[in-house]
């Protein structure tokens, strides 16, 4: 017979507890993982892209943007400076991002933390993360706002296209992994 009172303060938060576990009553690594690859994923941009390749930088298309940001060419110094700075701030959050997700991870993990890296589970999630990132920064920066390309040139729409196609490549292949995890693979 199906009980009438409402659930106690205590009550909800033994559900919200629960609801963080996954399979098996293991921590869900759901949460720390999206937003390590989220995280991670942004600094393979900023310095892959960004810094070693030098193709863009945060406003360096803000000639043809769709919001009204002045200009910035990084072939300025004060262009390059503004760049950097805007360039700082996208390096904050992505660090941000991997900070929250260590700390949630390690607030989830209680035993056997040295087995959390092998498990399929989390770099599931990491590469799942990872691409969310490339598909929010691609479909928001590349092309509603337009303030940076992958590439800027006569192809970049073909990079920008390239770039959501990977992110969704990344975040198909990360949720099949996490998904085939074994729940011994779970901490």
């Amino acid at each position: 017979m199906p009980s009438s009172t409402p659930p106690t303060p205590a009550a909800g938060r033994a559900d919200a507890r629960d609801h963080a576990r996954g399979r098996a009553g293991a921590p869900s690594l759901t949460a720390p993982g999206l937003l390590l690859g989220a995280g991670l994923g942004g600094f393979v941009d900023g310095i892959l892209i960004h810094q070693v390749l030098q193709w863009h930088h945060m406003l360096t298309s803000t000639d043809t943007d769709n919001i009204g940001v002045p200009y910035y060419p990084d072939t300025t110094v004060h262009g390059l400076e503004i760049n950097t700075l805007w360039d700082g701030f996208f390096h904050t959050a992505t660090w941000l991002l991997v900070l929250g997700g260590l700390a949630l991870l390690y607030s989830r993990v209680q035993h056997s933390r040295g087995r959390v890296w092998t498990s399929r589970a989390l770099w599931g999630w990491v590469l799942a993360g990872w691409g969310v990132f490339n598909l929010v920064e691609g479909v928001v920066d590349h092309h509603l706002l337009s303030i940076h390309h992958v590439r800027s040139g006569p192809h970049q729409t073909w990079w920008d296209l390239g770039f959501l196609a990977l992110g969704l490549l990344l975040l198909v292949g990360g949720w099949l992994l996490q998904r085939g995890a074994r729940v011994h693979d779970d901490p």
